[in-house]
């Protein structure tokens, strides 16, 4: 297990946290369209955290490759009254997005933590506004917008290259007034990442590696296109994205027992499962109550 992180406004399980995803979008790549109505969107949530979610992410624009921006106010429309409606409800909540106008209607809603997949690339108002709230801050890796990411994807050594690029965006971040107890790193799986050149993998068998940053790592695998292509039948075709939630559950527990501070996913109960797997895997079982696992705040899975 790595380094212990708290941040603010963020739940301390004494484990790996697990993000549940609600997509609140028509066109992300293994959801779209499922949770695009806000009252679906909150019912979603909810169940997600029934489920053993410790905090729900909330994105109205898709970021899959290909994908085509949308205009900020649809965004706002989408993303701003379920986050309004979880942060009610007592959830932990995180708004997926690369706007700083989006991130400041979020936070003013209840929002928790702003999850930026640009580091603060896209928006440079982003920083100040991350630096004015104090809100914990997702930092990930990031070469360019959906459209043309994946032409960006060139590395000699992708590890090394991204550890690099993700030091100097933490940097920029912290001259620009953010505190850097705020940030939580994350190495942008299939973001500019060739699933046939196995750039994701190489960045998960070295996880271990980020730690070097001081700040705690966010891992974002699930039903991502590196996993599909892993699994695909004998005749070449992909396996389908909803049915990798086994995979992502597996990939769950490998960076959970690798220090992950969080993992992000879609299906939130086998991940749930994994986190404490792993935390009972990592020290034999010496923190387990009569062969019970507790988390470290004395909250059971799925209270809310």
């Amino acid at each position: 297990m790595g380094p212990k992180y708290t941040l603010p406004g963020l739940p301390d399980r004494g484990r790996c946290l697990v993000m549940g995803v609600v997509n609140v979008t028509p066109d992300s790549f293994s959801d779209g369209g499922a949770w695009f109505d806000p009252e679906r969107a909150v019912e979603h949530g909810l169940r997600l955290v029934d489920e053993g979610a410790d905090i729900i992410d909330v994105g109205g624009e898709s970021t899959r490759p290909g994908a085509q921006r949308v205009p900020a106010e649809e965004e706002l429309r989408r993303v701003e009254p379920v986050v309004r409606a979880l942060a009610a409800r007592g959830v932990a909540v995180s708004v997926d997005t690369m706007r700083a106008e989006v991130a400041e209607r979020a936070v003013e809603a209840g929002a928790v933590l702003v999850n930026d997949v640009s580091g603060g690339l896209a928006d440079p108002a982003m920083a100040r506004l991350v630096a004015a709230s104090g809100v914990s801050y997702v930092l990930m890796h990031w070469r360019g917008h959906s459209h043309d990411m994946q032409s960006r994807a060139v590395y000699t050594d992708v590890v090394q290259e991204v550890i690099d690029e993700l030091r100097d965006r933490m940097e920029a971040m912290i001259s620009a007034g953010v505190d850097p107890g705020q940030i939580v790193l994350d190495p942008g799986l299939g973001f500019s990442k060739r699933p046939e050149q196995a750039h994701n993998w190489a960045l998960l068998r070295h996880l271990d590696r980020f730690h070097e940053l001081g700040r705690p790592v966010l891992v974002a695998g699930s039903r991502k296109r590196f996993l599909s292509r892993l699994l695909s039948e004998p005749k070449g075709e992909e396996r389908p994205f909803l049915e990798c939630d086994a995979a992502t559950a597996a990939l769950t527990t490998l960076s959970a027992d690798r220090g992950a501070w969080a993992v992000r996913v879609h299906d939130v109960r086998a991940s749930a499962d994994a986190v404490r797997v792993a935390a009972a895997w990592s020290d034999g079982g010496k923190a387990l109550v009569e062969g019970r696992f507790e988390d470290a705040d004395g909250t059971g899975r799925g209270r809310r």
